[in-house]
């Protein structure tokens, strides 16, 4: 237990709010985390994205989550494939995915003992801090007290107003980050013109052919003004194994903000019309039935029959967003992860991004760094990757592009 326990509030209840949720809590200090999202949509909702595993996230698992679970798949080869389908670049070398949901479902049974199928409550440390996870708590604004502590105002999920007041906050709530929009009303997130659809078909339904394409490797297509990757990651409940994984599939398009088929495209079955992203049952399906046909004239073969038997799929318009600081309120409020700096995904390192910044909390919190030196280092890693990010997805959607786009963010 810490020597000083101190009350925090963690905004944003997805991975950055749980890698620093449960840092603290490891630290003896006591954490709620306030999601916005009411409990059943939030379960129901949840993204079936994949994610590459990189070192921070690692060594943070390492270090933080003791689970009876494997949590990754591992490809050994990173292969770009022509039009026709053949490989013409190839490049040995492993890389670990997994996915969104497992784990979410992993560090929700380590940090508030949430039971799922997928994996055992590990046993509290009796020196842990109290975990609390609120579902349904909107925040609407942020000041501080006379005393120094900081006051989070909030609508509940039944529309009533409440208040809480905490040593310290942490703005986890992504790239649309509440606290940044309020802390910094002038940092705005911006399209970058063009958009990812994202979908998984499992292992078990697929082609011989598209399993000798895409198991065991980390497969890429390059076209004019498009660009698609293909990777194993966890299926059902978090499992691995062969029969239950899938094959996840990431495929950049272009699209004008101000032209008719965008605002089509990201309008729903509903009618109505998402900013950032498409939910997966929400595209209309004319647009999704038009988009397999895309598939097919621009796609490789293996690339294309893997869109087509995809049943549904969701999308994701590509945005940047850069803070021009991290903390506030006297150090006593920082931005993390997302909230600071939304990556494109081509660099693959937003949950690296979330890993890191919380490792260097807990560094700071046990006073190895200053607050000063963290917030320093959280800004250097948040602008060397976003511009790294700016970088590929110009090659991938502006400039001509035959070779591979090598992700130097893949070692952070």
């Amino acid at each position: 237990m810490a020597a000083q326990p101190k009350n925090v509030i963690i905004v944003g209840g997805s991975l950055a709010g749980l890698f620093c949720g449960l840092v603290l809590k490891h630290l003896g200090h006591n954490v709620q985390i306030f999601e916005r999202k009411k409990h059943d949509s939030h379960v129901k909702s949840v993204p079936g994205a994949g994610i590459v595993f990189g070192p921070p996230a690692q060594e943070y698992f390492a270090k933080h989550v003791k689970v009876n679970h494997p949590l990754s798949i591992t490809s050994f080869m990173r292969q770009t494939l022509d039009q026709s389908g053949h490989p013409f670049h190839q490049d040995h070398r492993q890389q670990k995915m997994v996915s969104w949901d497992l784990l979410y479902f992993v560090m929700r049974a380590c940090f508030d003992g949430l039971e799922t199928a997928y994996c055992e409550v590990p046993l509290k440390n009796p020196r842990d801090g109290d975990a609390k996870y609120l579902y349904g708590r909107k925040v609407t604004n942020l000041t501080q007290k006379s005393d120094g502590l900081l006051q989070v105002e909030f609508e509940d999920q039944d529309g009533k107003s409440g208040a809480e007041v905490a040593d310290m906050v942490l703005a986890a709530d992504g790239p649309g980050s509440t606290i940044r929009q309020l802390l910094l009303p002038e940092v705005k997130r911006k399209y970058a013109g063009y958009v990812a659809w994202r979908g998984t078909l499992p292992e078990s339904d697929a082609t011989q052919k598209l399993k000798d394409t895409f198991v065991n490797n980390f497969t890429f297509f390059h076209g004019s003004g498009t660009q698609i990757v293909a990777y194993l990651i966890p299926g059902k409940n978090g499992s691995v194994d062969p029969d239950a994984r899938l094959m996840n599939w990431v495929w950049y398009c272009n699209y004008d903000q101000n032209s008719r088929e965008y605002k089509d495209l990201m309008t729903d079955v509903d009618g109505h019309f998402h900013h950032f992203t498409l939910p997966i049952g929400k595209v209309k399906p004319n647009l999704w039935a038009r988009q397999k046909k895309h598939a097919i004239c621009v796609l490789p073969p293996q690339f294309a029959k893997l869109v087509n038997d995809t049943e549904q799929a969701f999308v994701q318009a590509i945005t940047d967003v850069m803070s021009s600081k991290v903390s506030f309120f006297d150090d006593k409020l920082h931005l993390m992860g997302d909230a600071v700096a939304g990556f494109r995904p081509h660099t693959v390192a937003s949950t690296s991004q979330a890993a890191y910044d919380s490792l260097l909390l807990e560094s700071m919190m046990n006073g190895e760094i200053t607050e000063k030196q963290m917030q320093g280092e959280i800004m250097r890693y948040a602008k060397r990757v976003a511009e790294i990010g700016v970088q590929m997805g110009n090659r991938s959607q502006i400039e001509s592009l035959r070779g591979p786009i090598e992700p130097n963010t893949m070692a952070l």
